[in-house]
């Protein structure tokens, strides 16, 4: 199973170097990342190699973890049309997307409301 998980944090100087090193010192690989903050807080969301051990290095260092589950991973063509035939393809399956971010190796990671649904078709 792929999973994101989505941490809240406050907005300043080194956030980001303190998540990296947090799971870094903790022998955990990101393999995706997206994030959004205003002036106060932010919400990140990191695919990773290992969850376990992800949640247990972020908890130790007293970041606000909210959540994690299960997203899909897809290998797309980086060519014009790809986000659009996978996104038909949910659509037309009544599949909503909640969450949409590039990881490494040019690899798309989606979050939907309904994963069986999802996974059935792709």
């Amino acid at each position: 199973m792929t999973t994101d998980i989505t941490l809240h944090f406050d907005n300043h100087v080194g956030t980001l170097a303190e998540l990296g090193e947090a799971l870094g010192n903790a022998g955990v690989n990101i393999e995706g990342i997206a994030a959004a903050a205003d002036l106060d807080e932010g919400q990140v969301h990191i695919l990773v190699d290992d969850e376990a051990a992800a949640l247990t290095a972020l908890e130790a260092v007293n970041w606000h973890v909210h959540g994690s589950r299960e997203v899909l991973l897809l290998d797309l063509e980086n060519k014009p049309g790809e986000l659009g035939q996978a996104a038909r393809k949910l659509a037309d399956a009544g599949v909503n997307i909640d969450l949409i971010y590039v990881a490494s190796g040019n690899r798309l990671v989606v979050g939907a409301d309904d994963m069986e649904k999802a996974k059935a078709a792709l």
